[in-house]
This record gives C-alpha cells, sequence and structure tokens, in this order.
C-alpha cells in the first residue's frame, strides 16, 4: 500500500527547534522525527512513501534523495500551507488506490497494522486509528463519534462542546474518494481546507469509516515539551524490551 505523509508544516510552535531545519528534522533520541514515521510505515508494509513537503523542503529532500531502506520516495510540494486536505491534494496526482495517510509530526508506538489491514479486509471507504483522552481534554483535537458497530458518524474539528472523548490520533486509510471530498471543501474561519470538513463530507455521501481503538501510545510533537515526553516513553519502552 502507499503511504502518504504530510511534512509540509512550519512547525512555528517548536521555536527554536525549527529556525534552521523543518519540524520533520527535529530529533526525538537523535532521530529525526521523520525516520521514526519512515519506519513505523515501512513496518506495516507500505511499499511506496509518496511525502508532501513545503517548508524547508531542500533540506528533507537533500538528507533522503529518492528512497529510505530500499522503499522509493516520491516528493509532492505544498506551497503554500493551506490546511491538512489541501495538503493531501498535493499527493493525489502520485497515488494508485487505497493509501494510508499519516502525519509527520506524530511518534507512534501503538497497533497501527490494524488499520491498514481492516481497510484490506472490510473494503471500508477509511479507517481511523483513534484515541480515548479526558473528556476535558477532547476540545484541543478532532473528536468522533461512532455507532455501536464502531463506524464514525460524526467528526468535529476542536468543538466546544464533544459528543465524546474519541479523538483522531494521525494515522489513517483513506480509499481515493477522500480527493473528491477534499477537492469540495470550504475554508474554514482560520482560512485552512480542514481535514474533519472533507470526513464529514464522506459521511454524508454514505461512506463507511471505521474506527481502530489505539492500543499503545503516541506523542504529537508539537511544543518542545511534547519531545521531552516522547523521549521519556521511548526511553522507558526500550527499558522495558531490555529487561
Amino acid at each position: 500500500m502507499q503511504a502518504v505523509v504530510l511534512a509540509a508544516g512550519k512547525g512555528t510552535r517548536l521555536r527554536p527547534l525549527t529556525e534552521t531545519k523543518p519540524k520533520a528534522l527535529v530529533e526525538v533520541n537523535e532521530k529525526p522525527i521523520i525516520e521514526d514515521v519512515f519506519d513505523n510505515l515501512l513496518e506495516i508494509g507500505a511499499t511506496e512513501l509518496i511525502l508532501v513537503v513545503g517548508y524547508m523542503q531542500e533540506k528533507i529532500i537533500e538528507r533522503y534523495g529518492d528512497e529510505y531502506k530500499g522503499v522509493p520516495i516520491t516528493y509532492a510540494h505544498q506551497r503554500e500551507q493551506l490546511g491538512l486536505a489541501h495538503a493531501i491534494l498535493q499527493a493525489q496526482p502520485h497515488v494508485d488506490n487505497d493509501f494510508v495517510l499519516m502525519l509527520g509530526d506524530n511518534i507512534f508506538r501503538a497497533n497501527l497494522g490494524d488499520v491498514v489491514n481492516r481497510q484490506r479486509e472490510n473494503r471500508t471507504d477509511a479507517a481511523f486509528l483513534v484515541e480515548q483522552v479526558p473528556y476535558e481534554e477532547a476540545s484541543r483535537y478532532g473528536v468522533l463519534d461512532t455507532n455501536e458497530y464502531g463506524e464514525i458518524i460524526e467528526v468535529m474539528e476542536k468543538p466546544d462542546d464533544p459528543p465524546s472523548n474519541l479523538v483522531m490520533t494521525g494515522i489513517y486509510t483513506f480509499s481515493p474518494a477522500i480527493f473528491h471530498a477534499c477537492h469540495l471543501v470550504q475554508p474554514s474561519d482560520r482560512g485552512e481546507y480542514e481535514l474533519p470538513d472533507a470526513i464529514d463530507l464522506l459521511l454524508q455521501s454514505g461512506r463507511t469509516i471505521d474506527a481502530i481503538r489505539m492500543d499503545g501510545w503516541r506523542v504529537d510533537i508539537g511544543y518542545p515539551e511534547d519531545r521531552d515526553r516522547a523521549e521519556e516513553l521511548l526511553n522507558r519502552s526500550e527499558a522495558v524490551q531490555g529487561v
């Protein structure tokens, strides 16, 4: 399965770590975030990496060239950072069929393969790895609601009154139908083309989206303290494995 990785953002909240390098090259335990993303994707069977780049893109391209550990890399360019739905559209010319989408700023140690397996086995239109968080934190994320079958029925971006405490994590599988939905999305109040809006359009059109509960942990590297937390969790995981 092809994998699309979104790594075009400026990472302004990570400054000063991103003053001289793109967010994707910020190191966690002396390893760039993007390499951890790549390794996770290779482990679940990615056959091609389609990397959407933007801010300081030349540093990423110079470092990785046209392959990573023997898996080809194709670059797509997001010249303006106009939201995740806009970023996904930059990858459209390179995608042949169902694909896995992963945000380029998440460190995962979780059941990522379950998302890909669900897409392959059930032929759903999409599947998301979702995380249960405290209700008071849910409004910081893309929040979703599910029915009794574990299918997603509603997605909202950072709602004031969340319908649940289930949130999207940063890894998804999609059929090519997501591209049509992204084309239909209108700019949000902050002037961006939001991925939850595209997902909502899929749901309105009758598409089936499955929610896979996360087994493990993940850290969204948004602030310098998030990097510190990811390093602590990685070191703890390595210590447990070494016992």
